[in-house]
């Protein structure tokens, strides 16, 4: 197992991890910044069924990891005063007011709270989730499906096109451009696309689809394996007398026609900001490390500290709908996890196949992992946990390292 990078002295389990994720096949790219310095930035493994090597500027359709990339570019524009999380979506987005939709406030949408989870009654085919003007144009005649401002409902795939569209409404440009002049051309970014050039797409790895199809249903829904994952919540909810709903899962979670069109290579071509960002490891890892350390890294700032501060704080405690599980919802991100559990200061977001990036501002940690062997539930995989594992662990190990260092003169070490 050949890991090509670069590693910091006491971070070698982040490598470990790696190794572990590779083994599961295709390759895989890994970045941790620790108080705003790189320590981590590796890969290694398959970039596609040739049996090309990952490189180091390989990068990964990531999935639901991208909703946290959006999140960030939103509240930069939070920060600029250009909108606010209490503003109404239609005082920016006027079409947006019909079917009762008038009083839905930005910040419901990025809680999950705008009663707009579901996928299914917008979409016919396949190709249309291809087409910008649909999509918005679908949401905003839409009537919502269930309570805005109720329990969150994850909104899967319309959050993207719901931010994406507030973003574009506020500042006259397109997602692609927002993204390089708002947070990849400030911090220095390698790789972040949503919606990639031709360039970009020259980089991109090649997603492996599950090997083996986990249910009996066709299309997508077998190819993702969403279709075991609602049957076991809905033989849970069964045994166990719960108010899940299966049907509001899949209309949230599945893309109805065509099988497959995630795993095809124009999926890349346009901006489907909850589902196909491109990015490297270290640009997902750089960003969230300026959010880990209030906010700025090396004399950029992304984000004040009142406007972190605000789009951090909890907003949902309880189980998620569609989800089923107590996501903890910030302003667009959700709490990080390690295979033992939340981790009670970090946030960020990670996606289906076991991507993901998060801060921890408690620990000053910026971590992320791409990879593109598939697999997992919607919102991802032990994966990611077993990387934060790592991270954390190793982060803690330096602390307690530099702590029992001698004090120097003065009560420094």
């Amino acid at each position: 197992m050949r890991i090509q990078g670069e590693v910091e002295p006491g971070f070698e389990p982040v490598e470990d991890a790696l190794v572990s994720v590779v083994r599961r096949g295709g390759g895989a790219a890994i970045c941790v910044y620790h108080k705003g310095h790189k320590v981590v930035d590796i890969w290694g493994g398959y970039r596609d069924a040739e049996g090309n090597r990952w490189k180091a500027d390989t990068m990964a359709m990531s999935f639901s990891t991208s909703k946290g990339v959006m999140a960030t570019l939103l509240h930069r524009l939070v920060d600029q005063g250009r909108l606010d999380y209490e503003d109404p979506v239609a005082r920016h987005w006027p079409e947006f007011a019909q079917g009762g939709k008038g009083e839905i406030t930005v910040r419901q949408v990025l809680s999950h709270r705008a009663g707009l989870p579901h996928l299914t009654p917008l979409v016919e085919h396949a190709e249309q989730i291809l087409d910008w003007d649909h999509m918005v144009g679908a949401l905003a005649r839409k009537e919502p499906g269930l309570r805005p401002g109720g329990r969150s409902a994850y909104h899967a795939l319309t959050f993207g096109w719901l931010v994406g569209e507030i973003a574009q409404r506020v500042t006259g440009k397109r997602i692609p451009e927002l993204l390089r002049t708002e947070l990849a051309e400030p911090l220095g970014l390698d790789g972040l696309y949503i919606g990639a050039p031709p360039e970009a797409k020259a980089r991109a790895a090649t997603l492996q689809q599950p090997r083996r199809a986990p249910g009996p249903l066709p299309g997508l829904m077998q190819q993702l394996g969403i279709d075991s994952w609602l049957e076991t919540f809905s033989g849970l909810s069964r045994a166990a007398r719960l108010p899940i709903d299966p049907a509001l899962m899949r209309d949230a979670l599945m893309i109805p026609g065509s099988p497959g069109i995630l795993f095809t290579p124009q999926v890349l071509d346009v901006p489907i900001p909850a589902a196909n960002g491109l990015f490297t490891a270290r640009s997902l890892a750089r960003m969230y490390a300026a959010l880990a350390a209030g906010g700025s890294l090396d004399g950029v700032r992304v984000l004040s500290p009142e406007t972190l501060r605000r789009a951090s704080e909890i907003q949902v405690r309880g189980p998620d709908r569609v989800l089923m599980l107590p996501m903890h919802w910030r302003l667009g991100w959700h709490s990080a996890f390690t295979r033992r559990g939340r981790i009670q200061t970090a946030f960020g977001h990670f996606g289906y196949g076991g991507s993901g990036g998060f801060a921890d501002p408690k620990r000053e940690l910026g971590v992320a992992l791409i990879n593109n062997s598939t697999g997992g539930t919607p919102l991802g995989d032990t994966r990611i946990g077993r990387v934060a594992d790592a991270a954390l662990l190793a982060a803690r190990a330096v602390r307690e390292r530099h702590a029992a260092l001698p004090k120097r003169a003065g009560g420094t070490s």
